[in-house]
């Protein structure tokens, strides 16, 4: 499985490791509530709703260097919208490993 990283955050921030911790705090302070939104909605079976949550989460998945979970995001997202939730376990897979990871920083 792809691993999340710093890479896309260290360039951005040349160095700057103040900017570094802000932009992680964010991460690590939206990404757990994000989630927790998520599963209510596909829980609750409202699938517009959790796709516009997972178009919010695939810009995260990006920013830590996750390419091939940012494709799943996006085709899970268009699934939502069409009420398929066929990739929801491969999704939440990738949800655990940056939850884990941002859990470790």
């Amino acid at each position: 499985m792809e691993q999340p990283n710093l890479k896309y955050i260290q360039k951005l921030s040349s160095g700057d490791a103040a900017f570094e911790l802000k932009l992680i705090s964010v991460l690590k302070k939206e990404f757990p509530l994000e989630i927790e939104q998520f599963k209510r909605s596909i829980e609750s079976d409202k699938l517009e709703e959790a796709a516009e949550i997972v178009h919010k989460l695939k810009h995260k998945f990006s920013i830590l260097g996750l390419d091939k979970g940012y494709q799943l995001a996006v085709d899970y997202e268009n699934n939502l919208k069409n009420n398929n939730k066929s990739l929801t376990l491969e999704f939440n897979k990738v949800l655990m490993n940056i939850s884990n990871y941002l859990n470790e920083l």
